[in-house]
This record gives structure tokens, C-alpha cells and sequence, in this order.
């Protein structure tokens, strides 16, 4: 594997509980993933929110290489907005941030507005911003740090696109955003992760579901590595 290192980020959603939490890092402890692993590749887990905290000393008590995302972020600074958590809070804990997610975008309705004010407030934080997109055509703010096409058919549908038609869309916004890397989510599973990776224009994945599987996330985790 040449160039720069590929992604997978795993992103829960709103699942698992504490103690599944737990499970989950302690299964991934005690894989023995190659030597080369690391080396090509940056594993990220988004927990929920309530999760990060414990996640890190999961992370640290087992000194895994891997790094934490929130799936969200508040567009608001620290100060009176109750319920609100914000960017400055999460780097505490987490490494990047996830925004604008077709599933944020279809149930709370964010626009390209409030997504771009989570935008500027994750990066005030030091947080590095994957921001998703649902097609060639999406905007995308300045200096995010990944884009992530996800065709919004593919998300939690099983239905992934072909790794043909992914790879031909990442080409376009790559065109728009040559400064980018740009992974694909939807529908992501270690059947058909190789597929995905190994086209030259789509630097990782973003798997949902099949992340919150230890044993299938191991398995997409060794596999990419292999490429």
C-alpha cells in the first residue's frame, strides 16, 4: 500500500451500552493485527457521546493505536446553550468529529449553514473535521481534514454502491478538492471492503453497522492492511 495512509472509522451511532463498550475494546486488545497495520492505516471509533470518555481510558489502558471521533458536534462556543455539546469539550477526548451526516441532515435538518458553523467551531477546537457529503455535487467548507462520500441509498440500506460508480464519484469531488482525501461510507462490510479500498481513488471507509461488530471491524481492519 503507497501514498498516504488509509482510513476506516467506525461510527456507532446511537448503540451499545456501557458494558458493551468495554466489550468491544477488550476483543480488539487482544487481536494481533500485522506489523504493517499502523503503519498504512488510521483506525477511528465514534462512539455516542456518553462513551468518548471511557472509550480513551479503554484505549489507553490496553495502548491501542487507535483514535476517537464524535459523530457530532454543537455549533455553538462553550456558554448557555443547554444540552449543547461542544467542540471544546470533545477534544478532551476524541481526535475528529464527524459532520454532517445524511442522517443528521434528514432527521434534525441541518443545512449547509449551521453545518458550516460546526465546522469553524470543531476547528477553533483542534478537531479534525470528516465531513460528509451525499453526492459530487455537495459543498464542501475549506480546510476540512477527510471527506466522506456517502450516497444517502447506501446508509444502513445494505445496499452498498459499486466500488466502480464510489470510485467514480470521489474522482469528481477529488477534481473540486484535490487538497482532500476522500473515504466512502454506506453499507461498508468485510465482504466487500477490498473492493472499496483497493480502487485508487477512495482512500477508506466509513462502516456503520458492521463496526459495532468487533470481530467483522477486526476483520475489515486486517484486510485493508493486506492491500
Amino acid at each position: 500500500m503507497d501514498g498516504p495512509k488509509k482510513y476506516i472509522i467506525g461510527n456507532w451511532k446511537s448503540n451499545k451500552n456501557r458494558q458493551e463498550t468495554k466489550d468491544w475494546f477488550s476483543f480488539i486488545s487482544k487481536q494481533k493485527f500485522s506489523k504493517k497495520t499502523y503503519q498504512y492505516l488510521s483506525v477511528v471509533v465514534c462512539p455516542p457521546f456518553p462513551y468518548l470518555s471511557l472509550s480513551r481510558v479503554l484505549i489507553s489502558e490496553s495502548q491501542l493505536t487507535i483514535q476517537l471521533g464524535a459523530q457530532d458536534v454543537s455549533p455553538f462556543p462553550n456558554g448557555a446553550y443547554t444540552g449543547e455539546i461542544t467542540a471544546i469539550m470533545i477534544k478532551e477526548y476524541a481526535e475528529y468529529v464527524l459532520i454532517g451526516h445524511s442522517e443528521r441532515r434528514k432527521y434534525f435538518h441541518e443545512d449547509d449553514k449551521l453545518l458550516a458553523e460546526k465546522v469553524t467551531r470543531a476547528m477553533e477546537a483542534g478537531l479534525k473535521v470528516v465531513y460528509c457529503v451525499p453526492d459530487e455535487k455537495t459543498e464542501v467548507p475549506q480546510n476540512v481534514d477527510l471527506i466522506a462520500y456517502e450516497p444517502v441509498w447506501a446508509i444502513g440500506t445494505g445496499k452498498a454502491d459499486t466500488p466502480e460508480n464510489a470510485s467514480q464519484v470521489i474522482g469528481i469531488i477529488k477534481q473540486k478538492y484535490p487538497q482532500n482525501q476522500v473515504i466512502y461510507g454506506g453499507s461498508v462490510t468485510p465482504e466487500n471492503v477490498v473492493s472499496f479500498v483497493s480502487q485508487s481513488n477512495i482512500d477508506g471507509v466509513l462502516p456503520g453497522g458492521a463496526s459495532l461488530d468487533p470481530v467483522k471491524f477486526s476483520q475489515m481492519v486486517e484486510s485493508i492492511s493486506q492491500i
